[in-house]
């Protein structure tokens, strides 16, 4: 896609247009209403902020705060690199696999109405699918990383996990590494199969114990007929699993990861044009019907903010898991006898520690020290203004 344009809008900037178009703002949760305010103040005065003063030329500069919300693709990239520096500890020198496993979209409104506990499910299933898999071809315990993806280049839903898997898995009885031969992990026709039987049977269990929700266009779908009809409608569908060509190298697994994991729905860069006046927005996608062909979308802006808040996470809801070898309990300990085990020195274990609590990346907040009228990299700090009035932010706040 290149390099975003400098007068691109910012995602801020285009949930206070459609607020100004009140006739096409679509129907939020108030969970959803929350998370969309706070994102629609972020780098405003109404977050408050910093005030500085330039040494060189005198004049005062104010930096307003971040909202700091993980939807937010302003404040994501931080945190993505300091999630990325964490996992290299966990790297090895092995092959590792992407696998991507997709809901079919006749689940789509059913999701729509329990994300938490579909959600879950996704990631219970795909995870005790892929252990299995691994015990029974390498009788060995693989290593996964799963993150939840909710969205397709329109920002239509599109209910997938992208999961890496290292090429192979510990066999604890014999203390060995048992690795993955060439270019071949699992068969992804067996995968898709197991993958649907037990997601449709986390379903009905789901729905035997009551634990599923039926609002409006679905009241329908709480009858036993009605979803039974829906079950089987799905099962006849087929359940996409991709698997794509293992990465060469630990390296090349953290570039790519650093792309999935604290991105939501859409990158700053996609958002090419906003025309307030009439209410659109422009942005880049990739149409996947036509070999992957960078195009433009445009849509007015109250269906833009409608689709991107199809992806809002339920409140503290986990979007990236580990499971296996890599699971967080006993994890340190395991590590450590596969790292011997794969000849990996010390040295080179203790390299890759994540870096300690709060410390800062390299790079990280070098452009608050530059002017912004004279370029000369001298601002002083000068003090912290609050955020204005000492009260919550509203949706009649100004930005």
């Amino acid at each position: 896609m290149g390099g975003r344009a400098a007068a691109g809008p910012t995602l801020a900037e285009v949930i206070t247009a459609a607020r100004a178009h009140a006739d096409t703002w679509p129907a939020l949760s108030p969970e959803q209403r929350r998370v969309v305010q706070v994102l629609r103040v972020c780098r405003t005065s109404a977050l408050g902020g910093h005030r500085y003063r330039c040494a060189h030329c005198g004049r005062e500069h104010f930096i307003a705060n971040s909202c700091g919300n993980r939807h937010c693709p302003q404040c994501q990239g931080a945190a993505a690199q300091r999630w990325l520096a964490q996992q290299e500890a966990l790297l090895l020198p092995v092959p590792y696999f992407h696998l991507v496993f997709t809901l079919p979209h006749g689940l789509n409104p059913l999701i729509r109405q329990n994300r938490r506990v579909l959600y879950r499910l996704l990631f219970e299933v795909v995870s005790q699918t892929l252990l299995t898999f691994g015990r029974n071809r390498y009788g060995a315990l693989i290593g996964v990383t799963a993150v939840l993806h909710t969205w397709g280049q329109s920002l239509i839903d599109h209910y997938h996990l992208h999961c890496l898997v290292t090429g192979g898995g510990w066999d604890q009885g014999r203390g060995r590494w048992r690795k993955a031969s060439g270019r071949y992990l699992f068969c992804v026709q067996a995968l898709a199969e197991v993958f649907r039987g037990k997601y449709l049977a986390g379903l009905q269990r789901l729905y035997q114990r009551g634990k599923l929700e039926f609002h409006g266009e679905l009241e329908g779908l709480a009858r036993p007929a009605a979803f039974a009809a829906l079950r089987r409608e799905v099962s006849r569908k087929s359940w996409v699993v991709y698997a794509k060509a293992p990465f060469a190298g630990p390296e090349q697994v953290l570039r790519y990861v650093g792309r999935y994991t604290h991105r939501v729905a859409i990158s700053p860069r996609r958002l090419l044009s906003l025309d307030r006046e009439a209410g659109r927005v422009r942005f880049a996608y990739r149409d996947n019907r036509d070999a992957g062909r960078a195009k433009t979308m445009e849509l007015g802006v109250g269906e833009f903010v409608r689709r991107f808040a199809l992806h809002l996470l339920p409140a503290r809801f986990t979007k990236i898991r580990h499971y296996g070898l890599l699971a967080n309990r006993g994890r340190q300990e395991r590590m450590g006898r596969v790292r011997a085990a794969l000849g990996m020195s010390a040295a080179e274990g203790a390299a890759s520690q994540p870096a300690p609590e709060g410390a800062r990346s390299q790079g990280e907040g070098e452009d608050r020290l530059v002017c912004p009228y004279c370029g000369a990299r001298a601002l002083v700090w000068v003090g912290m203004e609050p955020r204005p009035a000492g009260r919550p932010v509203a949706w009649d706040d100004t930005s």
